[in-house]
């Protein structure tokens, strides 16, 4: 019993002010390489309802309809150390989510597409875009669901993972390559 932790209503609230919680979905990806069927974001800045309304900003910025939430709250996640960190940034997100409709997160997608357009001059918009293209497509999730192998340095380069693999190209035979270009 002397290892269990006991926190009071104070010192969680203090330690954690939001949590962002999904599922994992069978048969997506993300299941091959996820230890768990569940996924949390702790949030030390931001409250569970702006994380929510961020993860349906970033899924409107970069569309991917089978990627799992997990991938864009990792966003989420950067957003809000970004908003640790700064409270200039942290007052800029606030203020950029006050200008999105209440019911955002719920609203369809063409109705997040034209409110999102409404602010995309916005710090908040040029902000949250930046930071979506960042973070989503250099994690691990997305690598899984877009099919990237990652760096090939690590694994012995390209040459004998893929460099000639290229099956959706006829092979031409070697006698039927016509003459070499003039110059060449």
């Amino acid at each position: 019993m002397d290892d269990l932790v006991t926190l009071n209503r104070r010192e969680l609230l203090k330690t954690t002010t939001g949590l962002l919680t999904g599922w994992v979905l069978a048969g997506s990806p993300l299941a091959l390489i996820a230890p768990a069927r569940a996924w949390a974001v702790d949030l030390t800045t931001l409250t569970s309802s702006e994380g929510t309304k961020l993860i349906s900003a970033a899924r409107t910025i970069a569309p991917h309809d089978k990627l799992d939430d997990a991938a864009y709250a990792l966003v989420v996640q950067a957003l809000d150390s970004d908003a640790a960190k700064d409270a200039g940034t942290q007052k800029m997100i606030r203020e950029g989510l006050a200008s999105l409709p209440t019911d955002f997160s719920a609203a369809s997608e063409t109705e997040r597409v034209t409110a999102l357009k409404q602010i995309e001059s916005s710090a908040f918009f040029q902000a949250m875009r930046l930071k979506t293209l960042q973070v989503l497509y250099s994690n691990p999730i997305a690598y899984a669901y877009f099919g990237y192998e990652g760096e090939a340095f690590s694994k012995g380069g390209y040459l004998l993972r893929g460099f000639n693999d290229l099956r959706w190209l006829p092979e031409v035979p070697a006698e039927d390559s016509g003459p070499l270009p003039q110059g060449a």
